[in-house]
């Protein structure tokens, strides 16, 4: 009988307690019978502070590029400026733009006020206010920039739903806060709507996020799979997986069309490395996904029911062990020998999984993107000025004899609340004002030759313009939040 193939694996065993994390995730994979052929790289605080900024060497790229799996434990990133997210870097790099967490209640085992709970985030990854673009204008304002793109609601929320379908889920929501943002959460919702039209046996919702939340700490039974822009992915991950049971206990795995990673969603905690003392639970439940993602259930199906049994028998980690529940406290090696020791067992309350039915298909799979064909015309132009010590109406007398070439002064606002004209005296303004300049009359677009002379009649008359954004039309439809 020929020998099963194995699996390239890039692993990094990563900092604090992660190298012992991985160590024992790696033995219960070996016990299961894992087809792995690992490589292993060095990421986190030692190559940060060998002067490489991103905490990766390009070698380690180059064994990424190869395997196009990884299983990556926590680092640690050092104390100071000019240090990148390894993770937001490496998601971005590879195109990982799914990130997947089940925060599910292993009830009575595992303390939980919700023993029903078994709820799936899916974030999005790679964009929203993650992009990581800031600026400080002024000396009073700082800006970050939400940026949404309708090829990555796309993927995210098809990505949703063909999860819901490949493994039986019942509903899909999706958590935006459109009543505020208009445009950007509005285009996730606009685009979960048109997709989950696709999806007929799926039920469909959407929350704002604020109610949402609420629900989900409250009712996480109410949820099923729960879609949602980045940073609202991000802080409600991490509310449902400690409110399931334990953050510590929630793997996570972060898909792409060609590449994937996988880890555990808590940090690093070098306060308790080299004691024996972490769960390796949430690396282990991480590099379960990693085996199903990569055609390996038979053995994700046989660990992770032996991870259940070893809970549901008592056997536990400091960090969850309950008097009068718990029956054995042990180190991070003991757990794992326990696992390894219940391979082929089920547990007998909790439910047992059953991988014999996970897609035989990536996920990723989805029509060609179209991109719309609007006509786009420039309209106008958001001049942003620091303007420190005048009032407001004598910005904008000083400004209105500039405007020309089709433009008038139509606005002037502060942190997004109109000040002129028609302000209120009682509005608190900063040093950072908008200056809207409009087309005078009728339709069309104006050329970009007109900005350019705006901006420099601004400067001529000592007004410092400290950044531009177009005003564009698309069909006609305003491409741009009214003051």
């Amino acid at each position: 009988m020929p020998m099963a193939k194995t699996t390239p694996v890039t692993v990094a065993r990563g900092d604090g307690i992660g190298p012992e994390i991985m160590e024992a995730t790696l033995s219960i994979l070996k016990g299961g019978g894992a087809r792995l052929e690992i490589e292993e790289i060095e990421i986190g605080e030692k190559v940060y502070l060998r002067g490489n900024s991103a905490g990766i060497e390009d070698s380690a790229w180059d064994s990424l590029r190869r395997t196009k799996v990884f299983l990556k434990a926590p680092i640690t990133t050092p104390q100071g400026g000019g240090y990148k997210s390894l993770n937001v870097t490496t998601r971005k790099a590879f195109g990982l733009y799914a990130n997947i967490r089940p925060c599910i209640a292993y009830a009575p085992y595992i303390r939980t006020k919700h023993p029903g709970m078994d709820v799936v985030i899916v974030r999005e990854n790679e964009e929203d206010t993650y992009s990581g673009i800031e600026h400080r204008q002024t000396h009073d304002v700082m800006q970050c920039l939400k940026l949404i793109s309708r090829p990555g609601c796309e993927k995210i929320v098809r990505y949703a739903f063909e999860y819901a379908r490949a493994y039986g889920r019942k509903k899909v929501t999706c958590f935006i806060k459109d009543n505020i943002m208009k445009m950007t959460d509005g285009l996730f919702h606009q685009v979960f709507d048109e997709i989950g039209a696709e999806y007929g046996e799926i039920e469909k919702e959407h929350w704002i996020v604020d109610i949402g939340a609420a629900k989900l700490a409250d009712t996480p039974e109410a949820f099923d799979v729960i879609v949602m822009p980045n940073l609202y992915g991000d802080i409600l991950s991490d509310v449902a997986a400690q409110i399931a049971g334990s953050v510590g206990l929630a793997g996570s795995a972060n898909i792409g069309d060609g590449c994937a990673m996988f880890e555990a969603i808590h940090g690093s905690a070098p306060r308790r490395a080299g004691q024996n003392l972490a769960n390796p639970s949430g690396l282990f439940l991480g590099a379960v996904q990693m085996l199903v993602h990569i055609g390996q259930a038979d053995v994700a199906e046989k660990v992770h029911n032996a991870w259940l049994k070893t809970i549901e028998d008592g056997v536990h980690t400091y960090d969850i062990f309950k008097e009068g529940v718990s029956k054995e406290k042990v180190g991070t090696k003991e757990f794992a020998a326990a696992v390894v020791a219940r391979i082929g067992q089920k547990p007998k309350h909790l439910k047992p999984v059953d991988y014999s039915k996970a897609p035989s298909r990536p996920l990723t799979t989805r029509p060609a993107y179209k991109r719309d064909s609007s006509k786009r015309e420039l309209v106008g132009v958001d001049v942003f000025v620091c303007w420190p010590t005048g009032t407001m109406e004598e910005l904008a007398k000083k400004l209105q004899p500039l405007a020309g070439d089709g433009l008038k002064l139509e606005s002037l606002s502060n942190r997004g609340m109109k000040v002129w004209p028609d302000g209120h005296k009682e509005t608190f303004t900063v040093d950072s004002t908008a200056c809207r300049f409009h087309l005078s009359e009728g339709k069309g677009s104006i050329p970009h030759t007109a900005v350019v002379k705006l901006l420099e009649k601004m400067t001529q008359a000592g007004v410092e313009f400290v950044k531009t954004e177009g005003l564009y039309n698309f069909d006609g439809k305003a491409g741009f939040a009214k003051g």
